[in-house]
């Protein structure tokens, strides 16, 4: 049997500065939010508040679970901490369509008697949160593309820029017509705005907490990569997986010409699967043909 190590370093934890410095900017900023919303007494600012409060736990949240992800594998935690970061993924995706509900029956309360918006502070507040926004976006952009953690984290900081945009429109209208019916709609429409990419992010978080195959991995090219190898009688048992982003796993027995030599088949299978595939950690069962049938197969 072959195993190769697997990776100490996760995708999200090469990218703990540049989350500190947003979480730093969104922490600053929801104070500010939360004081000048009850100024204003506008909802889209409230909306957008509470939607900064879930930037900021879920930030923290992200850098937490970096940490504890860093920690080294144990006797009782054979794979480590990885998961801990898709927990944080899930966690942000609930909150985040959890608070979506919430803004949008405020809206539907609102809508039936829309109370007086203090439309010009209400824009300054909601410029400021736009500026803090994009240079947080600007920070986790390429970053959100390793890892699931950074991803939610980003998609908090997404999310709450478009409210910052929905928020300067509603002010806008407001302070140039006085239609304070502009406050709730416009929060309706952030929260409506927000669950397509939140439920992306959850089902991409449940499928790695299930173990399904990452999507950066096609299982029938490798299946017949792995039985195209020399040496190769056949295959069984094949499973792909995730321990968090970026850090595939894959188990596979296989079945061997009885001539080939056992060391020089685990090579070629491994640098074949390395190579070509996005998987970092392989174990492989090397067994004679027959062998298999006193097997359990899973």
């Amino acid at each position: 049997m072959s195993e190769t190590k697997i990776q100490t370093v996760s995708a999200a934890a090469k990218h703990k500065k540049n989350l500190v410095i947003v979480l730093s900017l969104s922490g600053a900023y929801l104070v500010a939010e939360v004081i000048g919303g009850m100024i204003t007494q506008s909802l889209a600012l409230l909306a957008d508040a509470a939607h900064m409060l879930t930037d900021v736990v879920g930030l923290l949240l992200a850098l937490i679970a970096i940490k504890i992800g860093e920690r080294k594998a144990s006797s009782t935690k054979t794979y480590g901490y990885y998961r801990t970061e898709i927990l944080a993924a899930v966690i942000n995706a609930v909150v985040l369509l959890g608070i979506s509900v919430y803004v949008l029956f405020e809206a539907y309360k609102r809508f039936q008697d829309p109370p007086e918006v203090q439309s010009k502070s209400m824009l300054i507040v909601a410029g400021i949160g736009l500026v803090v926004n994009i240079i947080g976006m600007m920070i986790l952009r390429k970053d959100s593309s390793e890892s699931l953690n950074m991803k939610g984290a980003y998609f908090e900081v997404l999310s709450d820029m478009l409210t910052s945009i929905g928020v300067m429109i509603a002010g806008v209208i407001m302070f140039t017509t006085n239609w304070y019916y502009a406050d709730p709609i416009i929060s309706a429409a952030i929260g409506l705005l927000i669950f397509p990419r939140t439920w992306h992010l959850l089902k991409e978080a449940v499928n790695v907490l299930m173990e399904g195959v990452p999507k950066d991995v096609d299982p029938e090219k490798l299946r017949k990569l792995l039985e195209q190898t020399p040496g190769v009688a056949g295959i069984h048992d094949l499973h792909i997986w995730s321990l968090t982003s970026g850090v595939n796993a894959m188990s596979v027995h296989v079945i061997k010409d009885k001539m080939f030599p056992q060391n020089e088949l685990l090579k070629d299978l491994t640098d074949r699967i390395t190579v070509n595939f996005k998987i970092s950690h392989t174990t492989i069962q090397i067994e004679e043909e027959g062998y298999e049938e006193g097997e359990v197969h899973s």
